[in-house]
């Protein structure tokens, strides 16, 4: 091995160094991660006040809100501080931290929108079970078992990452620390690496994506059945937003994770369709357009 210096910090990626852009790229991420919190707490503090809203697809939804909140507030903080602020350094146990919850959260919505598809299939498809099917104590234990397995998945990227040796540049060609981007750093061999998260991406990402498909294969040929087009338009407008949220998620996604990230713009670009507009788009498209979201808000307000 070539003489080299041990890596202790990284240096996060700006998109451009101008000042003047630097303040605009601020700003944007700012406000971006502020609606988001609004939109995602209010649908968090009306779906635990109402009690009509005590359903299965509401807690799975109020479930979504804390895990997006949670998600986009791990890159987009840190991120506004290196774009306004010379310092751009991330100290290695904040690097593995980053990824630790990245990954975490990642892999949690993509479960949640998941089992968020299967709650519309039996609801749509099978209306007299859904209550047998998709109790109280089943939904629990759905979120229990998603939130473990994230914890599990996350831990072992995680440590299989942090194992390697990083002694080669330290500059991290994306704004938040993500596990692709610095297996280009080691010098050690990371083909094991590689193998592992193309294959645990195109498992989870590729197998939730195909159960989701499936689910509204079902959902749409049950829907094309309704007499009449009040009914479809109801059932429509329920599952649309929901393919597009995962269609943007699981593409985006997929792509950094299943191919390596270069230094160029546009791999950046892409981490931000899969860890900061999913958080962003949901309570847009998904909770806020819902007629019983919208009526229980004005009551709230």
């Amino acid at each position: 091995m070539p003489n080299s210096t041990t890596v202790t910090e990284f240096l996060l990626t700006r998109f451009s160094d101008m000042w003047e852009f630097r303040v605009l790229n601020a700003l944007l991420f700012l406000l971006i991660y502020l609606a988001t919190l609004l939109g995602n707490f209010l649908i968090v503090t009306v779906t635990t006040l109402n009690q009509n809203l005590h359903t299965p697809m509401y807690f799975f939804l109020r479930n979504l809100s804390v895990l997006d909140m949670c998600y986009i507030s791990v890159t987009v903080p840190k991120a506004c501080v290196i774009f306004l602020l010379d310092n751009r350094g991330i100290s290695m146990v904040g690097c593995a931290a980053q990824i630790f919850l990245v990954v975490l959260f990642a892999f949690t919505e993509m479960l949640f929108l998941t089992i968020m598809a299967y709650d519309r299939y039996v609801a749509i498809c099978h209306p007299l079970h859904y209550p047998l099917i998709m109790n109280p104590r089943v939904c629990v234990q759905m979120t229990l078992a998603t939130i473990l397995s994230g914890v599990i998945y996350s831990g072992f990227h995680m440590g299989n990452t942090f194992r390697l040796s990083f002694c080669q540049s330290n500059m991290v060609h994306l704004f938040f620390c993500d596990i692709p981007s610095l297996l280009k750093l080691s010098c050690s061999d990371t083909f094991s690496n590689k193998i592992e998260i193309f294959v645990s991406a195109l498992v989870v990402a590729g197998g939730c994506f195909i159960l989701i498909i499936m689910s509204y294969i079902r959902i749409f040929s049950t829907v094309f059945k309704f007499p009449t087009m009040g009914e479809r338009g109801k059932a429509f407008s329920t599952c649309v937003p929901h393919i597009l949220v995962v269609t943007i998620f699981a593409t985006t996604g997929a792509v950094v994770y299943m191919n390596p990230i270069s230094t160029s713009l546009q791999d950046m670009i892409i981490s931000v369709f899969y860890c900061i507009l999913p958080p962003f788009l949901n309570p847009i498209i998904y909770s806020l357009r819902n007629k019983q979201i919208k009526e229980a808000l004005k009551r709230v307000t």
